[in-house]
Protein backbone atom coordinates (compact mmCIF):
# COMPACT_ATOMS: atom_id res chain seq x y z
CA UNK A 1 0.00 0.00 0.00
CA UNK A 2 1.37 3.78 -0.92
CA UNK A 3 2.31 5.81 2.21
CA UNK A 4 -0.01 9.18 2.27
CA UNK A 5 3.51 11.04 2.01
CA UNK A 6 4.28 8.83 -2.03
CA UNK A 7 0.72 9.77 -2.67
CA UNK A 8 0.85 13.28 -1.71
CA UNK A 9 3.61 13.17 -4.07
CA UNK A 10 2.14 11.79 -7.08
CA UNK A 11 -0.39 14.26 -6.69
CA UNK A 12 1.90 16.76 -7.10
CA UNK A 13 4.10 15.27 -9.71
CA UNK A 14 0.81 14.94 -12.01
CA UNK A 15 -0.98 18.85 -10.95
CA UNK A 16 2.59 20.37 -12.11
CA UNK A 17 2.23 18.09 -15.28
CA UNK A 18 0.26 18.13 -18.59
CA UNK A 19 -1.02 14.66 -17.81
CA UNK A 20 -5.06 15.10 -17.51
CA UNK A 21 -5.18 11.02 -16.32
CA UNK A 22 -2.97 8.65 -13.87
CA UNK A 23 -3.41 5.10 -13.12
CA UNK A 24 -1.08 3.18 -10.81
CA UNK A 25 -1.15 -0.25 -9.66
CA UNK A 26 0.69 -2.16 -7.04
CA UNK A 27 -0.37 -5.13 -4.56
CA UNK A 28 -4.21 -5.31 -4.67
CA UNK A 29 -4.04 -1.22 -4.56
CA UNK A 30 -5.33 0.56 -7.74
CA UNK A 31 -4.12 4.94 -7.65
CA UNK A 32 -6.12 6.74 -10.52
CA UNK A 33 -6.22 10.34 -10.87
CA UNK A 34 -7.42 13.06 -13.24
CA UNK A 35 -7.00 16.28 -12.91
CA UNK A 36 -9.61 17.91 -10.81
CA UNK A 37 -10.13 14.65 -8.38
CA UNK A 38 -7.75 11.87 -6.90
CA UNK A 39 -9.70 8.58 -5.62
CA UNK A 40 -7.73 6.01 -4.19
CA UNK A 41 -9.34 2.51 -4.00
CA UNK A 42 -8.26 -0.85 -2.47
CA UNK A 43 -9.26 -3.96 -3.45
CA UNK A 44 -8.46 -5.93 -0.43
CA UNK A 45 -11.72 -7.72 1.68
CA UNK A 46 -12.95 -4.19 2.49
CA UNK A 47 -13.99 -2.03 -0.57
CA UNK A 48 -12.40 1.55 0.36
CA UNK A 49 -13.00 4.66 -1.46
CA UNK A 50 -11.13 7.82 -0.57
CA UNK A 51 -11.79 11.30 -2.42
CA UNK A 52 -9.58 14.05 -1.91
CA UNK A 53 -10.38 17.14 -4.59
CA UNK A 54 -7.97 19.20 -5.32
CA UNK A 55 -8.96 22.64 -6.78
CA UNK A 56 -8.42 23.02 -10.23
CA UNK A 57 -8.09 26.92 -11.25
CA UNK A 58 -10.45 28.86 -11.61
CA UNK A 59 -12.18 29.98 -14.59
CA UNK A 60 -11.48 33.05 -16.57
CA UNK A 61 -14.70 35.36 -17.11
CA UNK A 62 -14.12 37.11 -20.61
CA UNK A 63 -16.21 40.28 -20.73
CA UNK A 64 -18.64 41.48 -23.89
CA UNK A 65 -15.85 41.72 -26.08
CA UNK A 66 -14.45 38.66 -25.20
CA UNK A 67 -11.46 39.80 -23.58
CA UNK A 68 -10.52 38.77 -19.87
CA UNK A 69 -12.20 40.68 -17.14
CA UNK A 70 -9.37 42.09 -14.79
CA UNK A 71 -9.34 41.52 -11.29
CA UNK A 72 -9.41 44.02 -8.73
CA UNK A 73 -7.69 43.55 -5.71
CA UNK A 74 -7.07 46.76 -4.44
CA UNK A 75 -6.81 46.29 -1.12
CA UNK A 76 -3.13 44.61 -0.17
CA UNK A 77 -2.79 41.86 2.33
CA UNK A 78 -2.48 43.26 5.88
CA UNK A 79 0.49 40.82 6.16
CA UNK A 80 2.05 42.04 3.42
CA UNK A 81 1.87 45.88 4.10
CA UNK A 82 3.53 44.67 7.46
CA UNK A 83 6.43 42.95 6.30
CA UNK A 84 7.48 45.70 3.98
CA UNK A 85 7.21 48.47 6.78
CA UNK A 86 9.09 46.36 8.93
CA UNK A 87 11.89 45.27 6.13
CA UNK A 88 11.31 42.15 7.38
CA UNK A 89 13.27 39.49 5.52
CA UNK A 90 11.81 35.77 4.28
CA UNK A 91 13.72 32.34 4.65
CA UNK A 92 12.28 30.47 2.20
CA UNK A 93 12.43 26.78 0.78
CA UNK A 94 15.26 26.22 -1.27
CA UNK A 95 13.36 22.53 -2.70
CA UNK A 96 10.21 20.83 -2.56
CA UNK A 97 10.09 18.69 0.39
CA UNK A 98 8.09 18.04 4.19
CA UNK A 99 9.40 20.53 6.93
CA UNK A 100 10.74 19.33 9.87
CA UNK A 101 11.31 22.67 12.90
CA UNK A 102 13.74 19.96 14.88
CA UNK A 103 16.09 17.40 14.46
CA UNK A 104 13.78 14.66 15.90
CA UNK A 105 10.00 14.26 17.24
CA UNK A 106 11.34 14.93 20.73
CA UNK A 107 14.30 17.55 20.04
CA UNK A 108 13.30 20.87 20.61
CA UNK A 109 13.11 23.18 17.54
CA UNK A 110 15.63 25.21 15.67
CA UNK A 111 14.41 28.08 16.30
CA UNK A 112 11.73 29.82 18.11
CA UNK A 113 10.08 33.42 17.22
CA UNK A 114 11.98 36.18 18.82
CA UNK A 115 15.53 33.84 18.74
CA UNK A 116 18.01 35.35 17.19
CA UNK A 117 19.96 33.40 13.91
CA UNK A 118 23.53 33.63 11.86
CA UNK A 119 23.92 33.40 8.49
CA UNK A 120 25.23 30.12 9.40
CA UNK A 121 22.59 28.97 11.66
CA UNK A 122 20.49 26.07 10.88
CA UNK A 123 16.86 27.01 11.03
CA UNK A 124 15.08 23.72 10.07
CA UNK A 125 15.24 20.72 8.21
CA UNK A 126 13.71 19.78 4.66
CA UNK A 127 13.27 16.37 3.82
CA UNK A 128 13.71 15.31 0.11
CA UNK A 129 13.22 11.58 -1.06
CA UNK A 130 14.06 10.09 2.11
CA UNK A 131 17.00 12.93 2.61
CA UNK A 132 17.40 15.55 5.10
CA UNK A 133 18.31 18.60 4.24
CA UNK A 134 19.57 21.35 6.91
CA UNK A 135 18.84 24.89 6.08
CA UNK A 136 20.24 27.79 7.19
CA UNK A 137 19.05 31.21 7.44
CA UNK A 138 21.28 33.14 5.18
CA UNK A 139 20.53 36.28 6.95
CA UNK A 140 21.27 37.74 10.44
CA UNK A 141 18.70 38.87 12.81
CA UNK A 142 15.99 37.75 14.99
CA UNK A 143 12.79 35.20 13.87
CA UNK A 144 9.69 37.60 13.94
CA UNK A 145 7.14 34.72 12.23
CA UNK A 146 7.29 31.04 11.49
CA UNK A 147 4.79 30.81 8.30
CA UNK A 148 4.83 26.69 8.33
CA UNK A 149 4.18 23.81 10.40
CA UNK A 150 5.97 21.02 11.19
CA UNK A 151 5.39 18.11 8.79
CA UNK A 152 4.09 20.53 6.35
CA UNK A 153 4.36 19.92 2.80
CA UNK A 154 6.58 22.68 0.94
CA UNK A 155 6.84 24.07 -2.47
CA UNK A 156 9.83 26.06 -4.29
CA UNK A 157 10.56 29.23 -2.74
CA UNK A 158 7.57 29.03 -0.39
CA UNK A 159 8.37 31.13 2.66
CA UNK A 160 9.60 29.83 5.65
CA UNK A 161 10.08 32.15 8.29
CA UNK A 162 10.78 36.13 8.21
CA UNK A 163 13.56 37.37 9.95
CA UNK A 164 13.98 41.15 11.08
CA UNK A 165 17.85 41.78 10.26
CA UNK A 166 20.14 43.27 12.30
Amino acid sequence: MLKVQEIRELIKLIDESTINEFTYENEGTTVKMKKGEVVLRSENATQQQVKEVIPTPPIEEKNESNQPKAVENNQPKEKEIARSEENLKEITSPMVGTFYSASSPEAEPYVKVGSKVKKDSVVCIIEAMKLFNEIEAEVQGEIVEILVENGQLLEYGQPLFLVKPE
